[in-house]
């Protein structure tokens, strides 16, 4: 039973942290791989081809984040079922999110492959960086699949309370992409076409790995007679969960998106400053996006065993952990961006390290209200309300479109840095009178039963 961790019972903030901690090092450790990757580029390619890696971030955003919101929806099911001790009725769950998986990540592979070069021309690509771009971005669709794989199978080992092995597994990748990237970029000199192959083979080590232990430690998700049969309603269920968990990535991207655009259009020095302030973002900001991810596994085990005491706990607790973090982030970001920056290119390109830095700073001070937002979010996604999420997403897409149509034409890449945190503000405005209606109307439906 060690591979699985109960989170109904005990301390609400021991049962986050304790889920939290593994997942947050996990996507700290590969946020770092690709800030290695985007600092070989810039370092040992051109500061051309660091713009070319980031001019496509919002795109992959796009597709990338409904993989991962469509993995997380499908071990929603999973989750509550496991809250509920209905191991069988868990497994049809896994064996029918694996069937949709499969369809849903070819689909996407060969959909984005064929519209690759209309894509990058939507958003606005320097022609001078177009070519290096396409190679990077086609070579990133080409891996879905593996992306797919890994985040479901992750996903389901998470929804028992499993975050240990995925942390596990993305430590041997990550060393397996540092690796590869050292072979490709500096001694084979194949440049960002050496970045996108590395991430490549990575992705697919990782879900290997993660196939792997379940088949030997994790066999009670592992779908057996009736339970491997296709059932629509399971089916329906789990597309309930995991299409509108998907869209609101997509949706979200999609102001993202039009951000970029804006923010290609200023030039090369621009794209290569948003490249690299947004690597060293993900980096800070993915530990706010993994208490998130807790909250969704926290809340989805508790509403299945019927304890709404404890989802309460454990938002509040959620949210004294999220305000610590962002002291410390304060304490690193404001005195040492610049330094920071240097990573990517040398400390003579000025005008991409200022701006690159500016963005941070901005950024940072915006955090505690990114926090509250994925904690909110991910919180009612394992309540079952991914619709609700879902408008969330919407907000952040509308904002994130108002400051690409009139901000950024008036303040340039000052504009492009509030574009974040004006989102985020948005979607905080939804979700939290959006969480305090939920709780009273699950507390009133458990007292009439």
């Amino acid at each position: 039973m060690s591979s699985i961790n109960d989170m109904t019972v005990g301390s609400p903030t021991r049962d986050i942290l304790k889920f939290a901690v593994p997942l947050i090092c996990g996507y700290v450790l590969q946020q770092m791989y690709l800030i290695i990757d985007a600092a070989m580029v810039g370092r040992f390619v051109s500061v051309n081809a660091l713009a070319a890696v980031g001019a496509s971030t919002s795109i992959m955003f796009l597709i990338m984040g409904f993989c991962n919101g469509a993995c997380a929806g499908f071990a929603i099911p999973v989750a509550q079922a496991f809250g509920a001790k209905d191991l069988p009725l868990m497994r049809q769950y896994v064996g029918n999110a694996l069937r949709l998986s499969a369809f849903i990540a070819l689909l996407i592979t060969v959909a984005t492959c064929l519209l690759c070069t209309p894509i990058l021309r939507m958003v606005n690509t320097p022609d001078e960086i177009f070519g290096d771009a396409y190679t990077f971005l086609i070579l990133q669709f080409a891996a879905i699949p593996f992306t797919f794989s890994y985040n479901l199978l992750s996903c389901f080992m998470r929804a028992l309370g499993n975050s240990k092995q995925p942390f596990y597994f993305l430590i041997f990748s990550s060393i397996v992409n540092i690796l590869l990237d050292f072979l490709f970029i500096i001694i084979m000199r194949l440049g960002v076409e050496g970045v996108g192959v590395a991430t490549m083979l990575s992705q697919a080590v990782s879900a290997w790995l993660c196939y792997k232990y379940i088949r030997r430690k994790m066999q009670m998700l592992i779908p057996n007679g009736e339970e491997c049969r296709y059932d629509k309603g399971k089916a329906i269920t789990l597309l309930n969960n995991g299409v509108p968990m998907g869209l609101q990535f997509s949706i979200t991207a999609i102001g993202s998106i039009m951000l970029q655009s804006a923010n290609n259009a200023l030039g090369t020095v621009y794209v290569a400053a948003f490249t690299a302030s947004m690597r060293v973002k993900y980096l800070f900001t993915c530990v706010f996006e993994n208490i998130g991810v807790a909250m969704a596994t926290y809340c989805g085990q508790n509403i299945g065993a019927h304890r709404l005491d404890r989802i309460t706990l454990g938002i509040r607790s959620a949210i004294k952990i999220m305000l610590v973090y962002f002291l410390l982030t304060m304490l690193v970001i404001m005195p040492f961006s610049e330094e920071m920056m240097m990573m990517f290119v040398d400390a003579g390109e000025k005008a991409i390290i200022d701006n690159a830095s500016l963005f941070m700073r901005i950024a940072c001070c915006f955090y505690p209200v990114l926090g509250l937002l994925v904690i909110l979010r991910y919180s009612i996604q394992g309540l079952g309300f991914s619709n609700l999420s879902m408008l969330s997403g919407v907000m952040e897409m509308i904002a994130r479109c108002g400051v690409s149509l009139w901000l950024v034409p008036a303040l340039g890449f000052l504009g492009v840095c509030y574009g974040d945190p004006v989102a985020w503000v948005a979607a905080d405005v939804f979700l939290v009178p959006c969480i305090i209606v939920l709780m009273r109307r699950l507390r009133r439906r458990a007292s009439e039963r």
